[in-house]
C-alpha cells in the first residue's frame, strides 16, 4: 500500500473520529443554550400564583408554618408542600424570568460583536414591552369591570372565602360612576403602590414593567463591555439594589431583574456545558435548598423551627432595607433559576410540551384566574349554600354578618376539575385569538411611531 493511500485513510479515519465528537459538543451547547425551559417555569409560576390565591380563599391555615408557636405543623404547612400558598416566591420567578428573556437576544448579539443591532433591539423591545403589558391588562380589567356591574361578584363578596371576599368590588351606583371607576382602576394599576379593585393580581404588573426597564437601561449602559465586566457590573447592581427598599417600589425588583441578566450571560457561556457532567450531583441539593427558602412564610415566622432559623439568619445577613417576607423567597427563586441553567436534566424536564403550553398561556392565566374565581368558581361552590350568621370582631366590638359558608370537601372534589377545564380553555382561547390582536396593535403603533409606515406614492401629474 502506498504512503499516499495510507495518508488518505489516516486522514479519513481521523475525521470520522473527530466529527461526531465535535457535532455532539455543538449539539450539547445548542441544547444548553435553549431557553424554552423559561416558558415551562413561567407556566408553573402562573399556576402556583393561582394556587396561592386559592389558599388564601379556602385554606388559610397553609399561610402559617405551624398551628401555633412551637406547635405541630400539618403536612401542607411544611417546607416545599406549602409552596402552593407562596405567591411572593413565584412573582419573584416572574421578574427573574422577565430579566432573563429580555436580555437574551441583546447579550447574544453583543457577544457576537453586533453592537448596533443589539442597541436597536433594546430600543424596539423597550417600546413593545410597555404595550404588551398594558393592552392585555386593560382588556382584562374592562372584562372584569363589565361583569362586576351585573352583580357577578356578589356571591364571592358575601362568602366566607377570605381572598374572594376582600378582592370582590361592589357594583357601582350608576353607569356614569362605573365608567369613572374603570378609568381609575386602569390608571391606578400603573401608579406607585398599584391597586386595581377589579383585578387584584395586577398589582405586580407595574413591577414587571419596572424590572424590564431596569434591564434595558442596564444593558444600554454595559452593552459595549466584555461579558466578564458586564457580569461584574451586574453583581455590583445586584448588591446595590438590596438597599433600594420601598423608595423604588417593590424592594425585590432590582435584585431579581439583575439576576436575570446574569442568568442570560451564564446561558450564553461555556460554563453550563463544562458543568453538565457533574450537574446530577449538585443540582438536586441546590434545588431542594432553593425550594425550602421559597417556602419561608410571610407571617408567623417563629411558629416553626425551620422558619425560626431562617428568621435568625435574616437579621444576620440581610441589608438594612430588606423586606423580611420577600427576602428568603426571592433568594430561593434566584438560586432555583441558577440551578436550572446549570442542569441539563432540569432544563429538559421544564421543556416538556405540556409545560411549554402552560408557559404560552401563563400571562392570560395570570390575568383571568381572579375574575373566574370571583364569578364562576363562586357560583359553582356556593350554589347550594344559604346565607348564615357569622360573628366578627372589630377591637372590643362584635357584630353579626351574613355570609355563604365554605362547602364541604366533596363539593370541592367535584367542582374544581370542572372549573380548571373551563379556566384553561378560556386562557387557551385568549392566547390563540386575543393575544395576537394585541401584537398587531403593538406592531401598528411601532410602525407609526418609528416612521416605518409606507407613505402613499404620489400620482403623476398630467399636463394636458
Amino acid at each position: 500500500m502506498s504512503s499516499t493511500t495510507v495518508g488518505l485513510l489516516t486522514s479519513y479515519t481521523d475525521k470520522t473520529r473527530w466529527t461526531p465528537t465535535q457535532a455532539s459538543k455543538d449539539a450539547n451547547r445548542k441544547a444548553l443554550q435553549d431557553s424554552s425551559w423559561a416558558d415551562g417555569l413561567r407556566g408553573i409560576a402562573a399556576v402556583f400564583v393561582m394556587f396561592s390565591h386559592m389558599t388564601l380563599a379556602f385554606a388559610r391555615y397553609i399561610v402559617r408554618p405551624g398551628d401555633g408557636e412551637n406547635g405541630p405543623s400539618q403536612w401542607m404547612q411544611r417546607p416545599i408542600f406549602r409552596l402552593v400558598g407562596q405567591g411572593p416566591a413565584w412573582v419573584a420567578c416572574f421578574i427573574i424570568l422577565s430579566g432573563f428573556v429580555n436580555s437574551l437576544k441583546p447579550i447574544k448579539l453583543a457577544r457576537q460583536g453586533n453592537i448596533e443591532t443589539a442597541l436597536s433591539n433594546l430600543a424596539v423591545s423597550s417600546f413593545r414591552r410597555s404595550f404588551r403589558l398594558f393592552l392585555p391588562a386593560a382588556a382584562a380589567t374592562m372584562i372584569s369591570w363589565f361583569i362586576c356591574q351585573f352583580g357577578a361578584y356578589e356571591t364571592a363578596r358575601n362568602s366566607d372565602a377570605y381572598w374572594l371576599q376582600i378582592t370582590s368590588p361592589e357594583v357601582s351606583p350608576s353607569w356614569a360612576r362605573a365608567i369613572i371607576d374603570l378609568i381609575y382602576a386602569i390608571r391606578n394599576t400603573w401608579l406607585y403602590n398599584p391597586e386595581n379593585p377589579y383585578d387584584q393580581p395586577q398589582w405586580a404588573l407595574l413591577y414587571l414593567l419596572q424590572g424590564s426597564m431596569f434591564v434595558f437601561m442596564a444593558l444600554l449602559a454595559t452593552i459595549n463591555l466584555t461579558p466578564r465586566f458586564r457580569v461584574m457590573t451586574m453583581m455590583i447592581c445586584w448588591f446595590w439594589s438590596w438597599n433600594w427598599g420601598i423608595r423604588i417600589g417593590d424592594p425585590m425588583v432590582g435584585v431579581s431583574c439583575f439576576v436575570g441578566i446574569m442568568l442570560s450571560e451564564l446561558n450564553n457561556s461555556e460554563y453550563p456545558l463544562r458543568l453538565s457532567p457533574v450537574s446530577p450531583f449538585f443540582a438536586p441539593p441546590m434545588a431542594l435548598i432553593a425550594l425550602v427558602l421559597m417556602s419561608f412564610p410571610s407571617e408567623f415566622h417563629s411558629w416553626a423551627q425551620w422558619s425560626k432559623v431562617l428568621l435568625e439568619w435574616f437579621y444576620k445577613v440581610s441589608p438594612a432595607n430588606a423586606e423580611l417576607s420577600r427576602f428568603w423567597p426571592t433568594i430561593g427563586a434566584q438560586l432555583l433559576c441558577f440551578t436550572i441553567v446549570l442542569s441539563p436534566h432540569m432544563r429538559r424536564g421544564l421543556s416538556h410540551p405540556w409545560l411549554l403550553w402552560l408557559g404560552k398561556v401563563s400571562f392570560p392565566l395570570y390575568l383571568l384566574h381572579g375574575s373566574f374565581m370571583r364569578s364562576l368558581l363562586s357560583w359553582l361552590l356556593f350554589a347550594r349554600e344559604h346565607l348564615v350568621e357569622f360573628e366578627e370582631h372589630n377591637g372590643d366590638q362584635s357584630y353579626i354578618v351574613m355570609k355563604y359558608p365554605l362547602p364541604g370537601y366533596t363539593t370541592f372534589i367535584i367542582i374544581m376539575p370542572v372549573f380548571f377545564v373551563i379556566l384553561f380553555t378560556a386562557t387557551h382561547v385568549w392566547a390563540m385569538k386575543i393575544e395576537p390582536q394585541f401584537g398587531l396593535i403593538t406592531k401598528k403603533a411601532e410602525d407609526l411611531m418609528f416612521g416605518k409606515q409606507e407613505r402613499p406614492t404620489a400620482l403623476p401629474v398630467r399636463h394636458d
